[in-house]
């Protein structure tokens, strides 16, 4: 006997513009990445890589929606420590692209004391955590496609906690790897809300 169909979730307003803002932030990660392998880091990527954690927050706000229908409270506690991790993470990537970034060396190991950098260190631990739970409740809800909700549980948390890592050819392609899984995830979310809306709406139609 086959199993019930699990239902399609109806879209909400905050769907495409959230698809729309996770395309944007892996565009925002990515394409400076691939820059920066070329040319190293500057005042030019750091700027467009501090905006990307932004407009992340909105995309993950629509994929949980999307998928709040699929059962338990995994998925929303993944959520709420998703949300709380990349707020603490994406406030440390803008201090360090667009604070840390125009400071020497010297200043830096001077400034970084007492609580900084065990602060610094736990927002990367929670928003890898949280990315590792939220990659896992995406790929328990099977709304959207397994590739990058595996690539979301799975990169997102090295790229975490490999941040503080010199710039080398393997951070630009973990960059741009993550940066796709996003734009990737973002496409499939804006196309299952399109053609959900297009089944609601042929539902609705007068005989």
């Amino acid at each position: 006997m086959s199993a019930p169909l699990t239902p399609v979730p109806a879209p909400t307003r905050s769907t495409r513009p959230g698809a729309l803002c996770g395309a944007l932030a892996g565009l925002l990660i990515a394409l400076p990445a691939l820059i920066e392998a070329f040319t190293g880091e500057t005042a030019a990527t750091s700027f467009f890589l501090a905006l990307s954690p932004a407009f992340a927050l909105p995309f993950l706000t629509a994929v949980h929606h999307w998928q709040s229908p699929a059962p338990g409270r995994f998925a929303e506690t993944a959520h709420l420590v998703n949300l709380i991790g990349l707020g603490l993470f994406g406030g440390a990537a803008y201090a360090s692209n667009l604070v840390l970034f125009y400071l020497d060396d010297d200043t830096i190991e001077t400034r970084l004391t007492g609580p900084t950098l065990p602060a610094l260190l736990g927002s990367a631990v929670v928003f890898a955590v949280g990315c590792a739970l939220f990659g896992a409740a995406t790929i328990r809800a099977r709304r959207l496609p397994t590739v990058p909700a595996w690539g979301y549980a799975i990169l997102l948390p090295l790229f975490a906690l490999l941040i503080a890592l010199p710039d080398s050819v393997f951070t630009s392609a973990l960059h741009i790897a993550v940066g796709a899984v996003l734009a990737w995830l973002s496409t499939a979310l804006w196309r299952s809300a399109r053609t959900a809306h297009h089944s609601i709406a042929v539902d609705h139609t007068p005989a």
